[in-house]
């Protein structure tokens, strides 16, 4: 059940996340259509579609968990059994993951709590908050993190995608 649901809700956030894709492209075409069609670059478009590509991007680590779209050093363990290839994905959980991001949580919320006490903003064309982004991802952090304990929760279960 936990796993089902932490994995649901990495689902469901990918799928809405992806969703910026078309926005983030939409606005990129209406400011090349406004520049090199009507000669009238908008000041706004490169810093709007910035930020979007960085939601869409950091968002999107824990749906990519899920998906198995890491990087993964399988020529080390496609000879071992399924046992040892279990042992080497909880060690690689346990010496690299975890660490890694419980760090990124940790790091990532302090910048964003920094970020909103001082109301951080864009230096560009337009000066747009930069905190929202910041919070995004101590979010993408903390999804990144609980679709990491729905993973080891499969290896320890030795559930595969898809058999639950």
């Amino acid at each position: 059940m936990v796993i089902r649901a932490i994995d649901g809700l990495n689902e469901f956030v990918g799928r809405v996340v992806a969703i910026l894709a078309f926005v983030f492209a939409a606005i990129i075409i209406y400011d090349v259509v406004l520049r090199y069609v009507f000669n009238e670059p908008t000041r706004w478009a490169f810093d709007v579609s910035k930020q979007l590509f960085g939601f869409y991007f950091v968002l999107l680590g824990g749906y990519a968990l899920r998906h198995g779209a890491h990087v993964r050093v399988d020529i080390l363990t496609e000879r071992l059994g399924r046992g040892g290839q279990r042992i080497a994905d909880l060690l690689g959980y346990a010496i690299f993951f975890f660490p890694f991001a419980w760090v990124f949580l940790t790091r990532s919320w302090e910048f964003a709590a920094r970020s909103w006490a001082q109301g951080e903003v864009t230096y560009g064309a337009i000066q747009m908050p930069v905190y929202p982004l910041k919070m995004a991802m101590c979010v993408a952090a903390g999804l990144l993190l609980v679709q990491g304990i729905a993973e080891v929760l499969k290896v320890i279960l030795d559930r595969q995608e898809g058999s639950e």
